[in-house]
């Protein structure tokens, strides 16, 4: 039931990712590399589901990579950055990858509760001549794990308003 909540976020992060190439296409004629890329990891992404949870991770943490370099593309093209479509399809990735992300923790909160159940006694007694075996966690990407740094030096309080000439 976990990986299926995780396939289910998943399927939906796949349905949306045409719409938003379409929706950029237009504006991105040169930028035609960032778009292959991302429609390729896409692909691999929905063939990874079939081969297991640690491929089916790998090539989803290779799509997150590729969705990033996009949006940081978006980022320089200001007619695009407020064009209502594209916001609101950035909107619903957003969403999607927050509940990708909470479907991973339970998936693997849910594996890790699995592991130990059938390593301690008396489970471990029965676990391995019925064929319970251990599972493999989705991992994240290793950039998730990071701590984004946040410098606030550079940002200096708004300028008090002039005062208007003494006349």
């Amino acid at each position: 039931e976990a990986l299926a909540q995780i396939e289910v976020q998943l399927k939906r992060r796949h349905d949306l990712i045409p719409n938003l190439v379409n929706a950029v296409k237009g504006y991105m004629g040169f930028e035609q590399s960032v778009l292959t890329a991302v429609t390729e990891a896409r692909a691999n992404a929905v063939s990874a589901g079939a081969q297991g949870v640690a491929a089916q991770a790998q090539a989803e943490n290779a799509l997150t990579s590729t969705l990033r370099s996009l949006f940081a593309v978006v980022e320089n093209y200001p007619d695009l950055k407020a064009n209502q479509n594209v916001l609101a399809l950035q909107e619903e990735l957003t969403t999607t990858e927050n509940q990708i992300a909470f479907s991973r923790q339970h998936y693997n909160a849910t594996v890790l509760d699995y592991n130990t159940a059938i390593a301690t006694f008396p489970s471990v007694l029965i676990a391995g001549p019925f064929g319970f075996s251990k599972r493999e966690f989705f991992d994240a990407e290793p950039e998730a794990a990071q701590v984004p740094q946040v410098d606030l030096t550079n940002l200096a309080p708004p300028a008090p308003p002039a005062a208007p000439p003494a006349g």
